[in-house]
């Protein structure tokens, strides 16, 4: 027997009034109503025509949006509440800020970052930031937080994203940020359910898995998601991740190939986290696209199996009119039963009184601040404030072994060489930052402003590649054939900054060297001349380049980041910053450093 939510308890606490709404919602639906109320939408498009036929043909139940300008998400988002029977949640990304719900929002930090500052305030803080620009444009739902544990530095894709490896400052943290954010009328909904960052494979372009055994899980992932249940978590996302050792052991006779992810499995959401855990919200699957889902089974056989297992949301359409009739034909031949599409249901209705959605029938536009309040809400200074905090208090001095190379000042060194490191260019990443300047570029402005003569090197590669192509295999045939003379670096040069800017979004999110010899693409130079590697996105690059002595965790490269950097380097300002992860990913050469 499936376990069913009860609405006078937490997280929901409804009165009598807002439990009749609910089921008088539910007993006057269509079946078609019910089934599109089992769906979020993403839309493709901002226009009152597409908007509105999304609303009458497919009955969605939620919204999760392409980003855009704070007025363009409120026109958006004034339609879709105003003219949808059911009031909609409406949802967006609010990880790192409000910059999560709106383009011009304001990003306060990655969760690691915020983590590094040594500060809860900060995570509370954020969350305020983060309610009060998405709340404006008429958000209520965020996909936040992030309480995956960060223990594998080769994960691809919550590295910088989570608060890191410790389950306290996770639960300390999880609870501060879903209290900033409930005070502003946005319902958080934590990811991803059973628990990334043990696994070394990204769930959106491939099978992930959580290799724990069930007592190493409830002391950890357990532990995070009970007591967020007990503190009045709305919401869960439920990713395409396998709990193998732990299905087995609750079920020892199941074999592998029954083994699904939590999105598609009875055992983990049901028994494991309402059951065991004592769970009462609501759960939404992660994206419907993403590989470690698909590779399950048929989209046919997905769409009713992910309710049934558990799930009261389905995210996101492949294509609308197919996956409606699919789930439609699921629920009539019996993949997915009356009892758990009714609980659903309420669970999602629950939560739409929750924000007393249900009080504004016939005044829908009153959900919404006017668009002038709404867009005096964005960009606050007091959020500036707290993002340039932020930047100041996280930056990490994670190893500091090389004597003297500070203050980076022009008398020490007059003459500094950035030099780009990259790793994998596509993916997300690449198209999120097309266009963007370089935090090289920006860094350095900053430092000649104080003096120092800056220079940037130009990747081999990208050099060889600005070739007549008859020219570069010859050109490339030399770089392995020649090498060059120490002097050239240390003549020219009294400073190495090595800039890591790996983006997530691949396969693997490492560095990847260019094709070089004697360049310096590649830090061989630390005995040579001072070498400073700073990482600007994910915390564990030292990894691939342990020699260096000096090493720093800047976790972004927000123009507010640098300039903070800039004044650490220059010894004006403390590094405060305290890694939440293992910086040094494990292994004992990254702490190594041969002091001459």
């Amino acid at each position: 027997m499936a376990h069913k939510v009860d609405l006078r308890k937490k997280p929901y606490n409804l009165d009598d009034d807002a439990i009749a709404w609910v089921e008088n919602t539910i007993q006057s639906m269509t079946l078609d109503e019910k089934i599109g109320q089992l769906f979020v939408n993403m839309g493709s498009e901002r226009t009152e025509e597409y908007l509105t036929g999304v609303l009458n043909d497919y009955k969605i139940a939620a919204v999760r949006y392409n980003k855009g300008t704070a007025s363009e998400v409120w026109e958006q988002n004034y339609i879709l509440q105003t003219k949808s029977k059911i009031p909609l949640l409406i949802a967006a990304n609010t990880e790192a800020g409000g910059d999560g719900a709106v383009t011009d929002g304001t990003k306060i930090g990655d969760e690691v970052k915020i983590a590094a500052a040594n500060n809860p305030q900060y995570a509370y803080q954020m969350g305020k930031v983060a309610g009060i620009e998405a709340g404006a444009v008429g958000c209520n739902v965020s996909f936040a937080p992030i309480m995956d544990l960060s223990r594998n530095w080769r994960n691809p894709i919550i590295a910088n994203r989570t608060w890191g490896a410790n389950v306290e400052q996770v639960i300390e943290l999880s609870k501060e940020y879903m209290k900033g954010i409930m005070e502003e009328g946005i319902l958080p909904f934590a990811k991803h359910f059973p628990g990334d960052g043990i696994d070394e494979r990204d769930h959106h372009l491939s099978f992930a898995s959580n290799p724990m055994s069930k007592a190493e899980w409830m002391d950890s992932f357990g532990r995070i998601y009970r007591e967020m249940a007990e503190a009045g978590l709305p919401g869960i996302m439920a990713g395409h991740i396998h709990l193998p050792r732990v299905e087995q052991e609750m079920h020892p006779d199941r074999s592998v190939d029954e083994l699904l992810p939590a999105s598609l499995n009875k055992t983990l959401l049901d028994e494991l986290l309402r059951g065991e855990l004592g769970y009462n919200g609501a759960i939404v699957t992660d994206a419907s696209h993403m590989v470690a889902m698909t590779s399950s089974m048929s989209r046919r056989e997905l769409l009713p199996s992910a309710i049934e297992a558990g799930c009261d949301l389905f995210l996101f359409f492949n294509d609308p009119d197919e996956d409606l009739t699919w789930m439609k034909q699921g629920y009539e031949e019996g993949l997915l039963s009356e009892e758990r599409l009714l609980d659903a249901l309420r669970r999602t209705l629950g939560l739409k009184a929750k924000l007393g959605l249900h009080l504004y029938e016939g005044r829908r536009q009153e959900v919404l601040p006017s668009k002038e309040e709404a867009m005096k809400r964005i960009g606050l200074p007091e959020a500036h404030e707290l993002a340039k905090e932020v930047a100041d208090k996280s930056i990490t001095l994670v190893k500091a072994k090389e004597d003297g190379i500070f203050p980076v000042t022009p008398n020490h060194y007059k003459r500094i060489l950035l030099v780009d490191v990259e790793g994998y260019k596509g993916g997300f990443g690449a198209m999120i930052n097309a266009g963007k300047k370089r935090a090289s570029d920006y860094l350095k402005e900053l430092l000649e402003m104080r003096g120092h003569e800056v220079s940037i090197w130009e990747n081999t590669e990208e050099r060889i590649n600005k070739l007549p192509v008859e020219q570069r295999p010859a050109a490339m045939a030399n770089v392995y054939a020649s090498k060059r003379k120490i002097a050239d670096i240390t003549n020219h040069y009294d400073l190495i900054i090595n800039l890591v800017d790996v983006n997530s979004g691949g396969t693997t999110q490492r560095i990847i060297w260019p094709a070089a010899k004697g360049t310096p693409d590649q830090p061989f130079y630390v005995h040579e001349i001072p070498t400073i590697l700073v990482s600007l996105q994910h915390p564990f690059a030292l990894a691939d380049m342990p020699q260096v002595g000096t090493y720093i965790n800047a976790y972004d490269s927000l123009p507010v980041t640098l300039e903070a950097l800039v004044e650490k380097l220059a010894g004006e300002s403390e590094f405060t910053g305290v890694s939440p992860v293992d910086a040094y990913c494990g292994f004992l050469d990254t702490q190594i450093w041969r002091k001459p």
